[in-house]
C-alpha cells in the first residue's frame, strides 16, 4: 500500500504537536526557578555552620575562649587573680582547668550592666564529678559585698558521691528587680559527666515572658521554667564583678559571710560564651553538635 507525501508529513506534524503538549504538561523540577544549590558549599559544615563562632555573632557580649589566655576576648580583661588554673586540651582548642581554683575579674563589664543585659543565654563546656560535700559555682555574676549574685550557674555536686557519674544537679538562680529570687532545677532529667567527658551546659533567660530555660547536651532539662514577670524578673545588679569557679567566699580576704557552702570549683571549663538575646532551640543544639565535631 501506499502512503502519499502529505499524509506523512500530516502524521510528523501530528507527533510534534503531541510532543509539545506533553513537555509543556510535565511537572517541574523546580517551579519557582530557585538558584542550583552547589553541595560542596555544606561540606564540613554542621547544622549549616563551620564554626560556633558563626552562632548569633552579633550578640555574642562576653566571651571565653581559654585558648592560652584567661582574657574575656571581648573586652580584652585580665583576672584580677586566679588560683590554680592551667591550660589543657580543651572541647576547641585550649581549655582551662581548676583544682580547687577560680578566675576572679574585679571589674563591671559594659555587656553586664542592668540596661545592657535584660534576655541572655549562657553556653559552656565542662567536664565535672559530684563531691558528695560541696556546691560549685560554674559562673557568678557577682555583687559585691553580697552572697547571692545577679545570676548563679550553680552546679548541686554535693548531692552525690563523686561515682555518679549519670546524676548532675543543676540549679542556677537569679535575683529579681523586686529583690527577691528565681530558680530552675532539672529533676529528672540528667546528662552524663565524668572528669574526662565534656558536657555541654546552656541557661537562656527571656526578660519578655520571665522563661528561664537550663540545657545539657543539647536538652531542654529544667523542670521549672516558668519564673514569672513582674517583680520576677531578673536584674542584673550595678555595680558587679565576674567570677568563675566559685563566688566571693572562696577568694581569699574576700568573704562575705561565713558560708562554706561552695568550695573552689575542681573541673574543666571551655568555651563560655555569653549572648544577650536568647538562643532559639535550633541554635543551641547547633552550639552543640558543633561543640562534639570539635568547631
Amino acid at each position: 500500500m501506499k502512503v502519499s507525501t502529505l499524509n506523512i508529513k500530516r502524521l510528523a506534524f501530528g507527533i510534534a504537536i503531541c510532543s509539545a503538549l506533553f513537555s509543556s504538561c510535565k511537572k517541574s523540577d523546580n517551579p519557582n526557578n530557585l538558584p542550583d544549590i552547589d553541595p560542596s558549599a555544606y561540606q564540613g559544615k554542621v547544622d549549616g555552620y563551620t564554626s560556633s563562632d558563626e552562632i548569633y555573632p552579633n550578640n555574642l557580649k562576653a566571651y571565653w575562649s581559654f585558648d592560652d589566655t584567661k582574657n574575656e576576648i571581648k573586652s580584652s580583661s585580665a583576672p584580677t587573680q586566679t588560683a590554680n588554673d592551667v591550660f589543657v586540651t580543651g572541647v576547641k582548642g585550649k581549655a582551662i582547668k581548676l583544682t580547687a581554683g577560680y578566675l576572679y575579674y574585679a571589674k563591671q563589664f559594659d555587656a553586664f550592666k542592668t540596661d545592657a543585659l535584660k534576655s541572655f543565654t549562657v553556653s559552656v563546656w565542662v567536664q565535672i564529678t559530684n563531691n558528695g560535700s560541696k556546691r560549685t559555682m560554674l559562673m557568678q555574676l557577682a555583687r559585691p559585698g553580697v552572697f547571692d549574685g545577679s545570676l548563679d550557674f550553680r552546679l548541686n555536686t554535693q548531692a552525690y558521691a563523686a561515682t555518679v557519674t549519670d546524676k548532675l544537679g543543676i540549679g542556677p538562680r537569679f535575683s529579681t528587680v523586686g529583690g527577691g529570687s528565681q530558680d530552675n532545677l532539672n529533676a529528672t532529667l540528667n546528662p552524663k559527666i565524668g572528669a574526662d567527658v565534656w558536657t555541654h551546659l546552656v541557661l537562656t533567660y527571656d526578660s519578655n515572658s520571665g522563661t528561664f530555660k537550663e540545657w545539657a547536651n543539647g536538652i531542654d532539662v529544667g523542670s521549672y521554667n516558668n519564673r514569672g514577670v513582674g517583680n520576677n524578673l531578673f536584674k542584673a545588679y550595678e555595680p558587679s564583678e565576674f567570677i568563675i569557679g566559685g563566688n566571693y567566699n572562696v577568694i581569699p580576704g574576700k568573704a562575705v559571710n561565713t558560708s562554706v557552702e561552695y568550695a573552689a570549683m575542681t573541673g574543666t571549663i571551655d568555651e563560655l560564651r555569653i549572648y544577650n538575646t536568647v538562643l532559639p532551640d535550633a541554635h543551641i543544639k547547633a552550639l552543640y553538635n558543633l561543640g562534639v565535631a570539635g568547631k
